[in-house]
């Protein structure tokens, strides 16, 4: 099938595709006479497989990591367990970091007045250095 076909059947997008032949997670794709590329089935499980873990936002290197356990059957499933649980550690300080900035986003909120005068707190956190405009400090 062609590129077109395979984005279709995979859910990754052409570019993509190409992308991910550029930096290696999938082989070079064979060429028709005429210089198209040309998929098969197996390429496209491959590529699902790749959606699928950047869908749960897995790093490029990590999903290389992931094939490569996935496409050895002898494999420990210690090391594909090592690699999604260094990924949860990565999500949860993402999430915390979020939550932070969300609380003192909230708490800026909370002290503007939200009224004609042009004084904000919100822009003065953001203009100070220390950011302790409201009481919020870093």
């Amino acid at each position: 099938m062609n590129i077109g076909k395979a984005a279709a059947a995979s859910g990754v997008s052409a570019k993509m595709i190409r992308y991910y032949e550029s930096v290696g997670l999938i082989p070079p794709a064979r060429r028709t006479d005429s210089d198209y590329r040309v998929y098969s089935d197996d390429d496209v499980h491959v590529l699902r497989f790749i959606r699928r873990a950047r869908d749960l936002g897995f790093s490029v290197d990590d999903i290389r990591e992931l094939l490569a356990l996935w496409r050895d059957k002898r494999r420990a499933s210690a090391d594909v367990k090592r690699i999604a649980l260094g990924h949860v550690a990565e999500l949860e300080a993402r999430i915390a970091a979020l939550q932070d900035m969300a609380g003192t986003l909230r708490r800026l909120a909370e002290c503007c007045h939200g009224d004609a005068r042009p004084d904000c707190p919100i822009l003065g956190d953001l203009g100070e250095e220390s950011g302790r405009a409201c009481g919020t400090g870093r």
